[in-house]
């Protein structure tokens, strides 16, 4: 049976880029107080009309595909992971495959947030695995700035996410010293509703008993309404103590998963590259796993969160930087809102 290795891995970050200096003029916060909380310097922002979470994730899309030494047409099927997308429907998918010109292929398009591309890895795993596919792209784009509130209600979350994409093309190999060798995926929806975007949506407010903060429950009546943007429910909501607090749990616990699996222990590993959370989430991990700082590799102090893409673009990074090499044992591991988490490990 084939193993999946990537073949292929590229990133696209919009040029603008904002510090926490700049985000003073809109809120009241500090570079200290960002720093300290989530250790974020800076990060990057779509331009308003010309960057989309699907043209973003399209550019890094052709990096990967060049660097797989395959065209657009290669592609057998298309993996689209984001919590942003374009349209409410229908997803981005099928909008890589219109503007690359690829063949009528499959697209499936993934909603799992911060663990959205792992989740992503793990199904083209199973289509090549199966021989299903050949060359799988998988995407995962995020444009946060555009759902993001820029006032200092809300600071405690705006300052952590910023935009980007990144990309990776999955393909079948049968050499016994690479490829992933298993994935991990778990959820619990308990406290689905301390990290979430209420609106615009179709609950009906069947959910609102676990709402702490929908004070103005029949705003919820409606899909969409003006009593839902004067109470800003039309924005992202997060109880970052809550989030902390399983984050810390659930991270070492699925890294651990995956050693144990395999026959690893955390010192056999090259690189630990966790979903860009909160420095101080991957800290803790490391801590946790007693890791040294060369095996694991952080960014978010560059891009912020930028959910979906934050794996792929962290990897990216990585590999650019020369930070991994064939056979190496590498491991992604993510958690976010849902809460879902999960971890890849592989072997360079």
């Amino acid at each position: 049976m084939p193993k999946s290795i990537i073949g292929g891995i590229g990133m696209y970050v919009p040029g603008n880029v904002y510090t926490n200096n700049d985000l003073t003029k809109f809120m009241d916060t500090s570079d200290e107080w960002i720093q300290e909380r989530t250790g974020v310097r800076e990060r990057r922002f779509a331009d308003r009309s010309n960057e989309t979470t699907a043209t973003m994730g399209i550019e890094a899309a052709k990096i990967a595909i060049e660097r797989a030494g395959i065209t657009p047409q290669d592609v057998d099927f298309i993996i689209f992971a984001t919590l942003s997308p374009d349209y409410y429907f229908p997803g981005c998918g099928v909008l890589v495959q219109r503007a690359l010109k690829m063949n009528e292929i499959g697209a499936l398009d993934i909603r799992n947030q911060c663990s959205g591309f792992v989740y992503a890895l793990s199904v083209g795993d199973q289509f090549i695995r199966s021989g299903m596919y050949k060359n799988i792209l998988i995407v995962g784009s995020e444009k946060h700035s555009f759902i993001l509130d820029f006032n200092t209600r809300s600071r405690h979350i705006s300052v952590i996410f910023g935009d980007g994409a990144g990309a990776v093309v999955l393909q079948p190999t049968e050499e016994e010293n690479r490829g992933i060798l298993s994935t991990h995926l778990h959820s619990d929806g308990n406290d689905a509703e301390i990290l979430a975007m209420y609106n615009p949506g179709s609950h009906a407010n069947h959910w609102v008993k676990n709402l702490a903060d929908y004070n103005e429950a029949e705003i919820g009546d409606q899909y969409e309404s003006h009593s839902m943007i004067d109470a800003a429910q039309n924005l992202p909501v997060m109880d970052g103590p809550g989030v902390f607090k399983k984050a810390v749990a659930k991270f070492p616990e699925v890294v651990l998963e995956a050693l144990n699996k395999n026959g690893y222990s955390p010192a056999d590993l090259a690189l630990l590259i966790p979903h860009q959370a909160n420095l101080r989430i991957s800290q803790f991990i490391q801590h946790k796993l007693k890791l040294r700082d060369e095996q694991v590799f952080n960014n978010i102090q560059k891009y912020g969160n930028t959910t979906a893409a934050s794996v792929p673009i962290a990897l990216c990074e990585a590999w650019q930087e020369g930070k991994m090499k064939q056979g190496d044992l590498i491991c992604l591991a993510a958690f976010g809102s849902g809460f879902t988490w999960a971890s890849a490990l592989m072997k360079w």
